[in-house]
């Protein structure tokens, strides 16, 4: 009896994961959301060859015309870049673009979401959401942080982003038992730059220590994600003074225009991107290859001892 599947996957990611050779989820809202065209399509295309070139193989996760997508063909992630209208999809609503036929991208949350459902164990993205500054008032927290906390994939990320209170994100991933891995530090990094004045709480230098670990969760029965922070480059990270003042003016701008809730994102970035003369932009891309290499690395040793 054939069974039909709530998602579409390309033939070579579909491939994989009936083989059981390595696969990386990759997320779209940074395609659509994170970054201008074309640096956007050019990022993800090269992002994919890194991993390519570690021995995995890429699979781009989106909603296109009401269908999840595992895996975007060329032509796909083309559109899918130039887009001007694509939905910023997270656990409560990519259910609604399946079901009234919109094209949306996956924010980290329903990029989980959609690799676990596919079989894919790990994911690379640029840095995740979380608490945003001024919770204590708006209560605006990221989805991010409970789909770590349920859903058994690894997250390779240069950790959450800078424009939010990375103190707060820290400690509710510790309260949800998410375990948060600095790669090759012992201290958090904050996105754009290596250093956020917070101690990373677990420390792994290799991917093979990191398939261990997750070996030995699963063995356990520990269920959830695990977090994996992976330093900006050095020669491309920038000063976390100097991101702080562009942060606080983007911040106050914020304010002034009244943006809020999934807009907030967005518009933070784009307007640091100017505050730093495109700066920021070239660290974001930076991060986002060295993360997807160290999350083909990690499947590849995941795989191995399969």
């Amino acid at each position: 009896m054939s069974v039909t599947l709530p998602f579409r996957s390309s033939d070579e990611v579909a491939d994989a994961i009936r083989t059981r050779r390595p696969v990386v989820a990759l997320e779209s809202t940074i395609i659509t959301h994170g970054m201008p065209y074309p640096q956007n399509s050019d990022m993800a295309r090269n992002v994919e060859a890194i991993i390519r070139e570690q021995g995995a193989v890429p699979a781009t996760i989106a909603v296109l015309n009401g269908q999840l997508v595992v895996g975007l063909g060329d032509q796909e992630l083309e559109a899918l870049a130039t887009s001007r209208d694509a939905m910023k999809l997270s656990r409560a609503d990519l259910a609604y673009a399946v079901a009234a036929g919109r094209t949306g991208a996956t924010t980290v949350a329903a990029t989980m979401i959609a690799a676990d459902l596919a079989g894919i164990g790990v994911f690379a993205t640029g840095g995740i959401g979380g608490v945003h500054r001024g919770a204590e008032t708006s209560f605006d927290i990221s989805a991010d942080l409970e789909e770590l906390a349920r859903t058994p994939v690894i997250v390779v990320c240069a950790g959450a982003k800078a424009i939010l209170d990375l103190n707060k994100t820290l400690e509710v991933l510790e309260t949800k038992g998410v375990p948060v891995i600095g790669y090759g530090t012992d201290e958090l990094p904050a996105f754009w730059s290596r250093e956020s004045g917070l101690p990373a709480p677990l420390r792994l230098d290799t991917a093979d220590e990191i398939a261990a670990f997750q070996r030995a969760r699963a063995a356990l029965s520990i269920r959830g994600g695990v977090l994996v922070a992976n330093p900006v480059p050095e020669d491309q990270a920038l000063p976390r003074a100097t991101v702080e003042g562009w942060i606080a003016q983007a911040l106050g701008d914020a304010t002034v225009q009244g943006v809020s809730g999934k807009a907030i994102t967005p518009f933070l970035l784009d307007r640091i991107y100017h505050l730093s003369e495109g700066r920021s932009l070239a660290a974001n891309i930076a991060l986002v290859e060295a993360n997807a290499l160290l999350a083909g690395r990690i499947a590849v040793a995941l795989a191995k001892a399969a």
